[in-house]
Formats: C-alpha cells, structure tokens, sequence
C-alpha cells in the first residue's frame, strides 16, 4: 500500500473520520428508541417492532454482501475509488434515507418507515466498509485496536446523547404524541450529514490503495482466524443491538418503568460502551505504564460524569450514590483490562465471560439487580467491535477490504438476533429471550481466548 503520509495529515484524516462514527452511533442508537416508539403508535408485538433493527441492520448484510461479490468478481471498489470517495456516496445515501421519514410519517406507514431503514441502514455500511479499514491503517498495526477503540468511544458518546436529543423529540416534546415527532430529528440528521459529506470532499485525507494490482477472486477465507472472527461479529452484533432494543419494554416489565423512565437507562447501557472504549483505547495505547491507569480512571470518571449529566437532563430522580452498582462494574473492568494486559484476543474473552454471567443475572434475579446486570453489559460490549475486527483482519494484506467487508456484512446478526429475541419474548417471556444473547458471549468467549489467534487454512501447522 502507498503509506508514510506526514503525521498531521493522519491526525487530520483521523478527526475527520472519527466525526462519522459519532454520526453512526446517533443513527443507529435511534432506533432503540424508535422501537417502543412504533410499538405504541402502531399497537406492534414485541417481533414486529424489532423489525426496526431486521430492517436497518439487514441492509448491512445486503450492501457487504454486493460488495464481496463485486470485490470478488471485479476487485475491490474502494482500492479503485479511494476511501474518501466511499465515504462520501456513504453520507449521502445515508442523509438522503433521513429525508425518508418524512413522508413515511405523513403517511402513517410503518412499511414505508421499514423502508427507509433499510436504506438508512445500506449508507451507514458503505460508511462503516471504508471507515473502520482506513482508521486501522492510519498508523502502525500494533496500536490499530487502540485508534480504533478511541474512535469508538466517540461513537458510542453518540449512544450516550441519543436518547436526551432523540428521546425529546420523540417522547418528551410538544409534538411528541403521534409519528409528527419523528421529522424533526431525521430532518437534522440528514442536514448534519450533507454538511459532513461536504466538507469531506474538500479535506485532503491520505491515500491508501494496493501497490500491485488487486485481482478479483475469493481468497479472505484462506485466513483461519478471519473466519472466526467473521462470527463473531455476528454474535457481538446482535446481542449488542438486542439488549439495547429490548431495555426499555425489559424494564418495564421487570421494574414497572415507564418508557420515559426507561430511557434514562439507555444511556447507561450505551454509556458503558463509552468508558470501556477510551479505557480500552488507553489500555492498548503506546502510553507508559505508569501513566497508562491513571489516565484510563481519568477517563471513566470523565464519562460517568457526563453519563449522569445526561441522565439528570432526562428527569432521571437518581443522586450519584445510587450508581455504585454502576461504578462497581467499572471499577471490575478496570480489574479485567489489567488482566488481559493490552492483549485484544485474551480482553475479548475476558469480557465476553463477564458480559455470559451478567446475561444470565439478568435472566434470574430480581429489581435492581436485574437492572444493573442487564445495563451492566453494555460496558462489557465496549472493546468487542475494535477488537474483533483488528484481531481478524490482522495480516491479511491484499485481503484487507474485501475482509473489511465481510465483517461488516455480518453485522446482519444486528437484524437476526434482535427479531429471534422478540419471537422468544412475545412466547416465553423476556427473562428466557435473553437466552440468544448468553449463547452469543459464550462464543465470543471462544473467539477471544481460542479463534483469534493468526492462521491461515493454506498454511502448514
């Protein structure tokens, strides 16, 4: 690859794209909302509204999908359009499917609301096909994880601030009941990415493309530990989505909360996210050791700070003492990063093993403890996506976007996983329903401590 661009052109291009995965964390965050939401105005089962993620994570699979075969049959896109152009036609499609909901809820049409999901869904995957590549080679391999976990963390801070902007709109603001209340946010989103879009086409971001010439032809899976990890996307996907997809209706009917009262939760849910990826961006940084902990208990406090801010701002009737269930599992990870000692393979099975007991916490016990078990979670998702996605694209070279992807065609288990849940739910009860997510963290457990160690299926043992 032609690489070596002057450092500010990479801290450059790195701000630049980072913005993306905060734009990407709104988005998709919405949709958690949107679910109880569509569930009320549209009197859904439990299935039907989860068809809000089938339908937006399904896009991913569609979109990767035609890009493998495109990449399989031709060569490989974005090595011929540059990561730049890709990013562009991403926030495109992506505003333009904003502007869908419009109509949709003039016409009080769920299907079309479906619909614009699913192209809402298909421009965040172009985005997420050339983003999460370019930020892992902005630099050296040995610290991708850790650029990719910050830019993460950034991401999930959009998770974080969802449900205060969007919650607002959809459940809080004047125009609140009724489908009206959905406009005013997509319309902003869709003017926000335009903007974005724009100005990316005037920044000079460094270039990347293949030396020699790529060949088209099918050869990622030559990659043992690639096809490992190509799972566990899927399974790290969709249990993410589907606990946050089901908090809301969960607390309501285990705690008796309100939908409004139950959104005060998300952001702790996707908060945790947050901590976890600048503590696992710190944590796999080049930084000295003897600044490494201090600056990671900087960073979760700075989080929890603004977590609880956010909670406050959405009429949230808590004090800071009655968080120590929460600071309590931030204080464990914090444990669990000195253990994994800044290896991504062991901290992925680490903190799949905690995320399998607090899944089944959140299966059997009761009030508060359930609630900060199932909440828990999401600080133990935090360093799955960046490294997963490292650990199985780590050498394989020409193979890198097609891989890239790949991967993030398996983000379809964000479409599966949550519809199998609402299915489990609406027969069984919402405590078994999560019986999905224990298997999914019981692979990646797997995945961390077995599957993502470097091989190739051509190669001899």
């Amino acid at each position: 690859m032609s690489q070596n661009p002057p450092p500010s052109a990479n801290r450059l291009a790195f701000s630049t794209v980072t913005t993306l995965f905060f734009m990407w964390g709104f988005i998709s965050c919405m949709n958690d909302l949107l679910i109880p939401k569509f569930k009320a105005e549209f009197d859904l089962s439990q299935f039907h509204a989860n068809l809000v993620q089938s339908f937006f994570f399904g896009a991913y699979f569609l979109i990767s999908f035609a890009y493998f075969i495109i990449s399989a049959t031709k060569g490989d896109p974005i090595n011929k359009i540059g990561y730049k152009n890709g990013l562009i036609a991403g926030l495109v499609l992506t505003g333009s499917a904003c502007l869908i909901f419009v109509p949709a809820a003039n016409a009080e049409s769920y299907p079309l609301f479906l619909t614009a999901l699913c192209f809402l869904g298909g421009g965040v995957t172009l985005i997420q096909i050339a983003a999460n590549p370019y930020i892992a080679i902005l630099g050296p391999e040995s610290s991708a994880s850790s650029r990719l976990n910050l830019s993460q963390g950034l991401n999930s801070l959009g998770y974080v601030l969802t449900p205060l902007i969007g919650g607002y709109f959809l459940f809080r603001g004047e125009n609140a009941e009724g489908l009206d209340s959905v406009k005013t946010p997509y319309i902003g989103l869709a003017i926000v990415l335009f903007i974005i879009a724009a100005a990316i086409k005037f920044i000079d971001l460094p270039t990347f493309r293949q030396e020699n010439k790529v060949k088209a032809g099918i050869k990622v899976f030559r990659h043992k530990h690639f096809i490992w990890g190509f799972f566990a996307i899927f399974f790290y996907v969709g249990a993410e989505v589907t606990v946050g997809s089901i908090l809301v209706n969960y607390l309501e009917g285990i705690m008796g909360l309100t939908e409004v009262e139950g959104i005060v939760y998300l952001s702790f849910y996707w908060g945790g996210l947050m901590i976890g990826r600048l503590m696992g961006a710190i944590s796999l940084s080049g930084m000295a050791e003897a600044k490494k902990y201090p600056s990671m208990v900087v960073a979760a406090l700075i989080s929890i700070a603004v977590i609880f801010i956010s909670a406050k701002a959405k009429g949230a009737d808590m004090g800071l003492i009655d968080l120590w269930p929460y600071i309590l599992t931030v204080v464990l990870s914090f444990v669990f990063f000195r253990l994994g000692n800044a290896m991504p393979g062991r901290m992925v099975g680490l903190f799949a093993t905690v995320a399998t007991i607090l899944s089944v916490l959140a299966m059997t016990t009761p009030g508060e403890f359930a609630l900060w078990s199932i909440v828990g979670i999401g600080l133990f998702n935090s360093i799955m996506w960046s490294n997963i996605f490292t650990l199985s694209i780590r050498g394989l070279g020409e193979d890198t976007s097609q891989g890239s992807s790949l991967l993030v065609m398996m983000i379809v288990g964000g479409a599966i996983l949550p519809a199998i849940q609402g299915l489990l739910m609406d027969n069984i009860g919402v405590r078994l329903s999560l019986s999905i997510v224990l298997v999914s963290y019981l692979y990646l457990a797997f995945f961390g401590f077995i599957g993502s160690k470097i091989g190739r299926k051509d190669a001899t043992a």
